[in-house]
């Protein structure tokens, strides 16, 4: 699937400026980090894999086919928010549907939110 990224600030990022920085992470390695979140199971295999379409509630279906499409039009996608977890893993917090439809789609790096207070957190994760 061919298109261009464009990315967007997230809306809840835009209401609150001095309190998130956007950074650029390494993809593998926040999922990596994120299989280990309660909410995984909504969208990675148990071998970390985004699920095949057909294997996701509808919901969640409808999401992945609507960032699939806008990606795919090349139309503007809101940068997901990511934080840190009860567990220090990675959580999502906003926008898990771009971040992991976009890695499905073999998308490496992106550009993300996350809290100023957490910067120190990402180091592992940065590109």
């Amino acid at each position: 699937m061919t298109g261009t990224l464009k990315l967007i600030d997230n809306r809840a990022a835009t209401q609150n400026t001095t309190k998130y920085v956007t950074i650029c992470i390494n993809m593998d390695a926040v999922v990596e980090s994120w299989r280990g979140s309660l909410f995984s199971f909504e969208w990675l295999t148990p071998r970390g894999e985004v699920m095949a379409s057909d294997k996701m509630r509808d919901v969640e279906r409808e999401k992945f086919q609507s960032v699939q499409f806008s990606y795919k039009e090349s139309l503007p996608l809101e940068r997901p928010i990511l934080g840190i977890g009860v567990m220090d893993n990675i959580e999502i917090g906003s926008r898990r549907d771009v971040l992991l439809t976009l890695y499905s789609l073999g998308v490496k790096t992106l550009d993300v939110h996350v809290p100023k207070s957490n910067i120190e957190d990402f180091k592992d994760f940065v590109c």
